[in-house]
C-alpha cells in the first residue's frame, strides 16, 4: 500500500530534524500541524500540542472531546487527552513530555505559532529542555509545494480572478469602501472561495490608497478617484493574494505616472524570478527600477512573500534575503509606490517557480484602467491567455 502523503511528509520532517540539529518538533494547531497530519484544530482555551522526535511516532495532546479526530489519521499516534479539570491538563503535558524525553532535548517551535499557553506547560513538563527557532524546518518542508498544492493555488487564483470581474460593475460613485470590499467578499465565495477568506479584502480610495494596509472604511468613491484592491481567495486551504488598481474618471497624473512605473517593476520583477535566482535579485529587479523613476523612497516594503496554505509564508521576496529560489516555490510579486496625501499604486501578481523559470498563475489585467464606462468594467479584468510562461 503506497505511503500517505502526510508519513511521506514527516519523514521529510525527520530529515530536515537532524540537519538542524533538533530533537524534536512541537507545534500548536495552525497550517504546519494541517500540513503534517492532515488533522484541523482550532486554537482555543483548551491546549493542543503535537510532539515530533526523531526517535518515534508523533504524540499529540489534546482535550478527550477531540481524541476522535484521530481515528482519521493516516499515521500512528500516541495521544495524551485530558478533561475539563485543568489539573489533568498538567498531567497529560508530563505524560507527553516524558514519553517524548524532551527534558535535555533541542526541540523547535514555530516562534510566531507557540502560544505562552503550550509553552508554559511544556517549560514545567521538561524544565532543562532547549527551546529553539524552528522555523528553518518548517519551511523547508512546505516552501516547495507539490503538485496537488500549486493546483490548489491556481484554482484560488481563478476564483478570485473571477469574483473581481463580477464585482467590478456594482462600482459607482457614492459607493463606499466598505460596501465594496463587502461585496467582492460574497462573489468571492460565490466563485468558489471557502467562507474563511485568507483576509478581508483591501479596498481603498483616493488618498487612502497611500496605505499599503489601509482598512476599508466608509469613504465614498468620487469622481477622479483611484481604485486600490487587494484581496485573495481560498481553495481547500491554500490562498491566492492579488492586487489591482482602476480609476473612475481621469485621476491625478502624479498617480497615472506612479501606476506606469509600478507595472514596470512588477515585470522586471517577473521576468528576473527564476529557479537559483536569489530572492534578493528579484526585489532588487523592481525596486531599481522604482529608484530609477526617483520614487525609491516612496516603496517601503519587501517585493512579496510566499503564498500556501499561509497567505504570508518562506520565501520573502525582500533585500536582505539570500534564499535560492527552488521549482516548487509559490510567491507574490507586488511592487508598491506610496505618495502620503495622494494615494498609491501596488500590482499585485502570484507566480510558481518551474524547472525552466516561473508561471505568472494571475492573469488579470495589470494597467490603470478607467472603470467608469459599464464597457470598461465589464472587461477589465478578463484574464488574458494563461499560456504564457511569463
Amino acid at each position: 500500500m503506497p505511503e500517505h502523503r502526510t508519513q511521506i511528509r514527516q519523514k521529510r520532517l525527520l530529515e530536515q530534524l537532524e540537519f538542524h540539529g533538533l530533537d524534536a518538533l512541537v507545534l500548536n494547531p495552525g497550517p504546519s500541524l494541517l500540513y503534517l497530519t492532515g488533522l484541523s484544530f482550532h486554537l482555543s482555551e483548551r491546549p493542543v500540542l503535537a510532539i515530533f522526535r526523531l526517535d518515534g511516532s508523533p504524540i499529540i495532546v489534546l482535550p478527550e472531546l477531540e481524541a476522535g479526530k484521530l481515528l482519521q489519521a493516516s499515521f500512528e499516534a500516541r495521544s495524551f487527552t485530558y478533561g475539563e479539570d485543568p489539573a489533568s491538563w498538567v498531567r497529560a503535558f508530563q505524560a507527553a513530555a516524558d514519553e517524548a524525553s524532551l527534558d535535555y532535548r533541542r526541540v523547535g517551535v514555530e516562534p510566531t505559532r507557540l502560544r505562552v499557553l503550550e509553552l508554559r506547560f511544556l517549560e514545567e513538563a521538561a524544565p532543562r529542555a532547549a527551546y529553539l527557532n524552528g522555523e528553518a524546518v518548517v519551511s523547508a518542508l512546505r516552501a516547495r509545494k507539490e503538485a496537488h498544492e500549486l493546483g490548489q493555488i491556481r484554482r484560488a487564483v481563478g476564483v478570485a480572478e473571477a469574483a473581481l470581474q463580477s464585482t467590478l460593475p456594482s462600482v459607482q460613485p457614492g459607493l463606499t469602501e466598505a460596501e465594496l470590499a463587502q461585496e467582492l467578499s460574497i462573489q468571492l465565495i460565490r466563485a468558489g472561495s471557502e467562507p474563511e477568506l485568507p483576509f478581508l479584502p483591501i479596498v481603498a480610495f483616493g488618498p487612502n490608497a497611500a496605505n499599503p494596509h489601509a482598512v476599508p472604511t466608509r469613504q465614498a468613491l468620487r469622481e477622479g478617484d483611484l481604485i486600490l484592491i487587494d484581496w485573495g481567495a481560498n481553495v481547500d486551504g491554500y490562498f491566492s493574494d492579488l492586487t489591482r488598481v482602476f480609476s473612475w474618471g481621469e485621476t491625478d497624473a502624479r498617480l497615472r505616472e506612479i501606476a506606469q512605473v509600478v507595472d514596470e517593476a512588477n515585470a522586471a520583477a517577473r521576468d528576473r524570478a527564476a529557479p537559483g535566482i536569489l530572492a534578493s535579485e528579484v526585489d532588487g529587479a523592481a525596486r531599481d527600477v522604482i529608484t530609477s523613476a526617483g520614487f525609491g523612497d516612496l516603496f517601503t516594503h519587501r517585493t512579496g512573500h510566499g503564498l500556501g496554505l499561509e497567505v504570508h509564508e518562506a520565501p520573502y521576496i525582500r533585500s536582505d534575503n539570500d534564499q535560492e529560489l527552488e521549482p516548487g516555490m509559490v510567491f507574490t510579486i507586488e511592487p508598491g509606490i506610496y505618495m502620503p496625501g495622494v494615494g498609491g499604486v501596488r500590482i499585485e501578481d502570484d507566480v510558481a517557480i518551474t524547472q525552466g523559470g516561473i508561471e505568472v498563475l494571475s492573469t488579470a489585467g495589470r494597467g490603470l484602467a478607467d472603470i467608469s464606462s459599464e464597457t470598461a468594467r465589464s472587461h477589465v479584468s478578463d484574464p488574458v491567455s494563461r499560456t504564457a510562461s511569463r
